[in-house]
């Protein structure tokens, strides 16, 4: 058994500290097992979504990559650098399961239109609003895969930690105990039968 040995206190009270936490670390141990099962399946769920948006992802820049040459090669570099027409807006919404924060969604807010682009400038400024918004959308998935997964990782080391090691602690411990008492009343009880006065005592 590792790890320092436990203090308990002495006789039955000692019996009843070690029984009480036996009792709390049993329940920890069965909320934390369905904690962890709850986190598997929302890790698989996360884990299809951080796949689902790595596919979009490719779709749409490989789109956007072909719209932004036929722009270029049909209207020039100079009208695709004034097209651009400043920054987009990337805003992260946060959602929480079993008290865990992850992203949950990404909103992108793209610049106004220049007023006098074309139908192809038009169609490469779509494509790459397109492409942010998957890039956004997969790398809120991803990171949300990422916290789960620790959070994964962390409860089945808790889990194991008190199923493998504490409970084992309390329950020698506990056993130690019991044992100790059970000796301590028989050695009373024989040590009050021999006190007790025999039939040849005259009494």
């Amino acid at each position: 058994m590792t790890g320092p040995r436990l203090t308990v206190p002495p006789g039955r009270a000692g019996r009843l500290w070690l029984v009480r936490r036996l009792g709390t670390a049993r329940t920890g141990a069965g909320l934390l097992d369905r904690k962890l099962q709850l986190l598997r399946a929302e890790l698989a769920r996360r884990q299809a979504a951080a796949e689902l948006t790595a596919q979009r992802w490719d779709s749409c820049q490989e789109d956007a990559r072909v719209q932004l040459l036929r722009a270029a090669l049909l209207g020039g570099q100079r009208a695709v650098r004034l097209a651009a027409g400043g920054y987009a807006d990337v805003t992260i919404r946060y959602a929480a399961t079993m008290g865990i924060r992850y992203p949950a969604a990404a909103v992108c807010t793209a610049p106004a239109p220049a007023t006098w682009e074309g139908a192809v400038l038009a169609q490469a400024r779509r494509a790459h609003q397109e492409a942010l918004a998957a890039a956004a959308e997969h790398a809120a998935a991803t990171e949300a895969l990422r916290v789960i997964e620790a959070e994964t990782a962390a409860t089945r080391y808790r889990l194991r930690a008190i199923r493998e090691r504490w409970i084992p602690r309390l329950e020698s411990a506990l056993a130690e105990v019991t044992l100790a008492i059970e000796e301590q009343e028989q050695a009373d009880a024989a040590r009050l039968r021999r006190a007790a006065p025999g039939p040849w005592s005259g009494r």
